[in-house]
């Protein structure tokens, strides 16, 4: 499948000399789901921010559908990829839910019934259809996070990056950030999410890239980066394997990066 992101060689240094990306390669196809994970610090915003403008490589070339962004607009970056901020309060300004989530295609020339729809398609899938004219601050956390998802799923970018996106949900507002995923790839957008919570990658995602001081340190599907080959990579970066892959491990099962994996893995044995 063609590359909708592609980085080649990106770097990118802070004013204060911080090296945050160093000469960063890599190719996402479209429709792809990939989790990017790593320490703080490990240079996963700083690269997602690269996509959409917000942070200008200082080395390299950062191409979105084969084209160079280097000349491109936010504005206009905006209408290709949507960034759901890890915060977002430093996202929500409008004085309502409805209002926020009709902002960003609003802005893109929707308007009249397409306009209503987008916007009623995003609240649902939130759910926060029932919210629509409260006031965003109104809301606790976790719902503004699903706000700030909603505000971009209505602009219905082709490509879509969550940081963080399930910080501060319970189960059930993971499941709907999960479901969320599986519905924009198969409407065939691609997505890409920084996340720490390892069961929700390996249960979520197709492929995982893990970042160390600024590098591609691992770069494969979940059941490969989160297999025992992989375990003293991933203690450098301080991550953990999921728990079904850990289990799976120390019972001699193989990769099993997902419960659902490790119950597979499990039944043989037990019939056995």
């Amino acid at each position: 499948m063609r590359a909708v992101v592609e980085l080649d060689g990106v770097a990118f240094d802070y004013p204060d000399g911080t090296r945050a990306l160093a000469g960063v390669d890599l190719a996402i196809a479209a429709a792809e789901c990939v989790a990017i994970v790593g320490q703080n610090g490990s240079g996963k915003s700083t690269l997602v921010r690269q996509l959409n403008g917000l942070l200008r490589p200082t080395g390299g070339e950062v191409r979105i559908d084969g084209h160079d962004i280097r000349r491109r607009h936010v504005a206009e970056l905006a209408r290709t990829v949507g960034l759901v901020f890890q915060n977002p309060d430093r996202q929500i300004f409008a004085g309502s839910v409805r209002a926020e989530v009709a902002f960003g295609p609003r802005n893109l020339g929707l308007r009249g019934e397409e306009l209503a729809r987008d916007v009623n398609a995003a609240l649902i899938a939130v759910g926060l259809d029932g919210q629509s004219d409260v006031n965003p601050y109104d809301l606790g956390f976790s719902r503004r996070k699903l706000l700030a998802l909603a505000s971009i799923l209505a602009m219905r970018t082709p490509i879509v990056v969550l940081d963080e996106p399930t910080t501060g949900q319970d189960a059930r507002g993971t499941a709907r950030v999960q479901a969320i995923v599986r519905d924009l790839s198969a409407e065939g957008r691609t997505v890409l999410a920084i996340s720490h919570d390892m069961r929700f990658v390996a249960e979520s995602f197709e492929r995982v890239v893990v970042m160390r001081a600024g590098t591609i340190v691992l770069d494969g599907p979940p059941a490969e980066v989160f297999g025992e080959a992989n375990a003293e990579t991933l203690a450098s970066t301080y991550l953990e394997p999921p728990v079904a892959a850990r289990v799976g491990a120390r019972l001699g099962l193989g990769s099993t990066p997902t419960e659902a994996a490790l119950v597979a893995a499990l039944v043989p044995t037990a019939g056995g």
